[in-house]
């Protein structure tokens, strides 16, 4: 299976360490966020990587190389100045035909987490597969209801556990197949798709950090600093 990692975004919410350093290389224990991403999925097999630039773009490839060095292989799917947005992001790797395997596999590159990755489907039924968190203090409503192995539509009830998306999910190129090209977000895709029941979820219960702001930056250093790693 092919990997996307989305690394092209601003990181409005870590300015000013952004102006700088694109959020893809901000360091955590010892090593670029990104940089463990690869090696996770290299440890589970995936080495056929995508990653999409925009912002300080010229950085990420300058230390990602070709990706030999963490045991994968590397192109880069280089986006327009400001970035496309998730789902614009996804549907632009594809309409260059980087992304070669049906489904695919697309991860965000500023989470911190122990998932393993040999744990997610190499085929899915539906239109997406999605990781989901229990909820995070930032996001206590979480994004999608998930009941027994699917994420219910927004407009029935909930009969299962409200759950925050992790930012991976194994998709299929048919749930961008009516995209227009530009950008936009993903989420409205995936809702759609779960309103047609075509959307499976599982629920990791481990480690899992959104390092989305500097206070949260700071919790998990001091988290790792502490010893713990999980």
């Amino acid at each position: 299976m092919d990997a996307l990692i989305l690394a092209a975004g601003r990181g409005e919410r870590l300015r000013p360490l952004t102006d700088t350093t694109p959020k893809a290389l901000i360091e955590v224990a010892g090593k670029p966020l990104i940089a463990h991403r690869l090696e996770a999925l290299a440890a589970s097999g995936v080495v056929r990587i995508v990653v999409n630039v925009a912002h300080l773009g010229e950085q990420i490839e300058a230390c990602l190389g070709d990706g030999s060095r963490f045991g994968v292989s590397i192109r880069y799917s280089r986006e327009p100045a400001g970035a496309l947005e998730t789902g614009g992001g996804i549907a632009y790797a594809l309409s260059l035909g980087q992304l070669s395997s049906d489904p695919f596999l697309v991860i965000n590159s500023d989470v911190w987490t122990d998932f393993d990755f040999r744990d997610l489907p190499g085929a899915i039924s539906g239109l997406a597969h999605l990781v989901l968190v229990p909820n995070p203090p930032h996001r206590p409503g979480g994004d999608f209801c998930l009941h027994d192995d699917q994420v219910i539509s927004d407009a029935a009830p909930c009969r299962g556990q409200r759950l925050t998306f992790a930012g991976m999910g194994v998709y299929r190129r048919g749930l961008f197949a009516d995209c227009p090209p530009g950008r936009f977000p993903l989420a409205p895709l995936l809702r759609r798709a779960a309103d047609a029941g075509q959307v499976s979820a599982q629920r990791h219960p481990g480690c899992w950090i959104d390092v989305g702001t500097p206070e949260r930056l700071r919790q998990l250093k001091q988290r790792l600093a502490g010893g713990d790693t999980g």
